[in-house]
Parts: structure tokens; sequence; C-alpha cells
């Protein structure tokens, strides 16, 4: 027997939790089933497509932020590298590139073995993967349309400013 099995029935879906959470900030979104909501979100460097999907087996709620960014197929190998350089710098969640379809995205899970979710468990999980979407997403230019390196875009994202001219 798996330690899994001694869990408590969760008394919500977490869904749920995250609908009202989409609901309260006005975000539109859609609930395509009873395990899986989407909702969009504008940041500041693009339009966020966050995909929140109740993983039963695994007492998890999984979420996946994808951003406006097609990766063309020669520069891939270099985005790959961006993506290893980034993941290294994060405590939480990471960046993944989709081969099949070259979209970058953002991925993060919130175990809940056997709890029921917050409101700001949610949020949290939320807010985490769009300050790190809105943190990296200039590298992830800079690779693709701009040409750079993978470390000289990150450099060149990671630069950081204070005050205004």
């Amino acid at each position: 027997m798996s330690l899994i099995d001694y869990s408590q029935p969760h008394r919500i879906n977490p869904l749920d939790v995250v609908e009202r959470v989409a609901g309260t900030h006005e975000w539109s979104f859609e609930r395509s089933n009873e395990d899986e909501i989407t909702i969009a979100v504008e940041g500041r460097w693009s339009d966020y497509q966050i995909s929140y999907t109740w993983m039963t087996t695994i007492e998890a709620l999984h979420l996946a932020c994808a951003f406006d960014l097609k990766v063309p197929e020669r520069r891939r190998a270099e985005v790959q590298q961006l993506i290893s350089l980034i993941n290294e710098q994060l405590w939480v969640g990471h960046f993944d590139l989709w081969i099949q379809d070259g979209i970058v995205m953002f991925r993060h899970a919130l175990v809940l073995a056997g709890t029921d979710p917050s409101g700001s468990q949610c949020e949290s999980l939320l807010g985490t993967a769009l300050d790190t979407c809105e943190r990296y997403f200039p590298a992830f230019q800079f690779v693709v349309w701009a040409g750079k390196g993978a470390r000289e875009a990150l450099d060149a994202a990671m630069f950081e400013t204070s005050g205004e001219a």
C-alpha cells in the first residue's frame, strides 16, 4: 500500500477555488471539464494562457503557463540552453520547451495530499508563474527575435536599473 492511500478525500474540487480566484480578478476563463480550467491573463510583456489541471491520482494542482512566443526550429537549441540556465536559478517551478509546437511554458504544481487548497495558495501558484514569466520573457525574445546567445540574453534580461531617467 502506498503512503498516498492514507490521505483524506478532498471536500471540494480545487478547480472551484481557482475559478473563484479568476472571477475575483475578472480574468476570462474556460472550464473545459471537471479537471481543467484555462485562464487568460494580460501581462506587461505578453498575454498568458494559464491552465490548471487537477491530477486526482497524485493529488496535485498542476499549472502550465504559456506565452505568445513561437520558437522557430533554428533557435530551439539556443532556447533549450536558455531554459537550462534559467531553471538553475529557480527555486520553484521550471520552464519547458514543447518541441512539437515550439512553445515555451512555465510549469509548477501544488501538492495537496488530502488537504483542500485555499484561494491564497491558488493565487500564489499563479503569481509565481506570472512573475517568473514576466521576468524571463525578454531573455526568450532576445534569443528568438534578436538571435542572441543564451548567456548574453539572460544577462541582458537580468540587468536591473534603479530610478528613472
